[in-house]
């Protein structure tokens, strides 16, 4: 085996025009700070349970926040999700023995 990379001819770096400030040594470029709050575009898909997809839907309200304000949303959609499983394994009729006359 060959390393082309180490075969490869040693190329100089591009020429600045003349006059051009040395990289580093030019006027300051002012920094643009840290970037706001941006979507990510996640598509959520809709599940077909109305109160699960209604706390999906509420993670939508993350989006604009910073990072410290997710805490926050995702808590209130993690007790949703929670009360929404915790019906699912409520018995919804008599339970056996139960009708006892």
């Amino acid at each position: 085996m060959t390393d082309e990379a180490a075969q490869a001819p040693f190329q100089d770096p591009p020429a600045q025009a003349p006059g051009a400030p040395e990289a580093g040594h030019g006027p300051a470029e002012a920094d643009p700070g840290p970037a706001g709050p941006a979507a990510l575009g996640l598509v959520r898909t809709p599940t077909g349970h109305a109160e699960v997809d209604a706390r999906l839907e509420r993670l939508a309200d993350a989006d604009g926040l910073p990072a410290d304000g997710h805490v926050e949303v995702y808590e209130d959609v993690h007790r949703g999700l929670r009360s929404a499983l915790t019906a699912l394994d409520a018995p919804t009729g008599p339970r056996p023995y139960e009708n006892r006359s």
